[in-house]
């Protein structure tokens, strides 16, 4: 069977990871140069090349610090990357820049609008926390718009009974996976934007209707059937972007296992001194000592 996911997808998600690593601290700039390469390489590959970072998006590369500036600048990567998947349907959208009270993405359609948010997790990640998903804090930033989105990795949802799926339905907030998104860009492709366009909106008005539930099975069986039943060309799209999915697991296994290996075998190759500035540094001593040292009584009190 030939692969779905190419090696040069690959070699570009791995580009993409050591771009973001390595960039400054500067994160306004950050974002601009991220958003800047996305629209180039839209421009080159449209909706394939778009389809090549669904695929991979949804995963924290390990090797990036927890709660670090790489971490962050990851998730308005992902922002950035849906984004340009609703202008491939067709849909005017922007990453919205404000840091608080507001969705990450705002978009536009000929006959609706919504606002949205891309989630990316660890493969480490082991709790499903629902404080996780914020689907009514989306809901609170609709701010008039009748809809929302929230698009998380498929493997990283809850397969049977969660509170999301209830909290989705009565607040109509779309649950939805890069995978459907990757498969909705690829039909908009193969057979018309407008017809891609109408098709999310048949599954936002899907969300609507459900009877409210925390089962993920009535959740998903429900938006899997308004799409499969959308148009006699899905069905194949929907058995590419299957296999898809466990090529797409692999791939970030793979990567994310050997960082991991060989950072094993760099603390069990270190020395005594170096063990311990890997702890000193692990705990950031030297920088909490600092801000502790720094503190003053900003002569608040003396203020008569």
């Amino acid at each position: 069977m030939a692969r779905i996911i190419s090696e040069k997808s690959i070699q570009k998600r791995n580009l993409w990871v050591d771009r973001i690593h390595s960039l400054s601290e500067n994160f306004v700039s950050n974002f601009e140069f991220i958003e800047n390469e996305l629209e180039r390489e839209f421009k080159m590959s449209g909706n394939n090349g778009i389809v090549e970072h669904l695929r991979l998006c949804g995963n924290i590369p390990e090797y990036y610090g927890h709660n670090t500036s790489k971490e962050k600048l990851y998730s308005k990567y992902t922002d950035a990357v849906l984004s340009f998947t609703y202008r491939c349907i067709g849909i005017r959208s922007r990453v919205l820049k404000e840091r608080s009270n507001v969705a990450d993405v705002e978009a536009c359609a000929k006959n609706y609008s919504f606002v949205a948010d891309a989630k990316s997790f660890r493969l480490s990640r082991t709790a499903k926390n629902q404080k996780d998903f914020k689907i009514e804090a989306l809901h609170r930033w609709k701010y008039g718009k009748p809809f929302a989105m929230i698009v998380c990795p498929i493997y990283q949802l809850p397969s049977r009974n969660s509170q999301i799926y209830l909290q989705a339905i009565h607040n109509d907030v779309c649950i939805l996976t890069y995978s459907h998104l990757s498969l909705i860009t690829i039909y908009a492709h193969e057979v018309s934007k407008p017809d891609a366009e109408n098709l999310l909106h048949s599954v936002f008005k899907t969300v609507s209707s459900l009877n409210p539930s925390t089962s993920a099975i009535s959740y998903w069986k429900g938006i899997n059937k308004t799409i499969l039943g959308y148009s006699k060309s899905i069905p194949k799209l929907w058995q590419d972007e299957e296999q898809a999915i466990t090529e797409s697991i692999e791939i970030s296994r793979k990567a994310d296992l050997l960082y991991l290996s060989l950072k094993r075998s760099n603390i069990m190759n270190m020395n005594r001194e170096e063990a311990i500035r890997s702890i000193i540094k692990l705990y950031k001593i030297d920088k909490r000592e600092s801000a502790i040292k720094n503190i003053v009584d900003q002569e608040l009190f003396s203020l008569k």
